[in-house]
């Protein structure tokens, strides 16, 4: 079983910055993969920002120079600071994992149970 724990979302004023932290536990082997969704009321949920295991890492257009994923491996824990926010950014933002839980298995995906990030106009 493994866990997704986020963290950081919240009320934010138009400009002003959020980071959201997701730290995985549980029976893994190796992340492959972690980033970031979000889904817009009325929307369907979309990449925000994804980074492999030694691969370049993919931003949506509406977000790249404004937000910046990283990951710590040792605490197998994905970041992502967002700033200069705007009102269309709102959102639940959902972290999401690629893992396996044994060196020659196969990958699973999990995503985490989402966080809420609000910017007010």
């Amino acid at each position: 079983q493994v866990q997704l724990v986020e963290s950081g979302g919240g009320l934010v004023q138009a400009g002003g910055s959020l980071r959201l932290s997701c730290a995985a536990s549980g029976s893994i082997f190796s992340i492959n993969g972690m980033g970031w969704y979000r889904q817009a009321p009325g929307k369907q949920r979309e990449l925000v920002a994804f980074i492999p295991s030694g691969g370049s890492t993919n931003y949506a257009d509406s977000v790249k120079g404004r937000f910046t994923i990283s990951r710590d491996d040792a605490k197998n824990t994905v970041y992502l600071q967002m700033n200069s926010l705007k009102p269309e950014d709102t959102a639940v933002y959902y972290c999401n994992t690629i893992y396996r839980v044994s060196r020659y298995g196969p990958e699973y995906n999990y995503w985490g149970r989402g966080t809420q990030v609000t910017v007010s106009s």
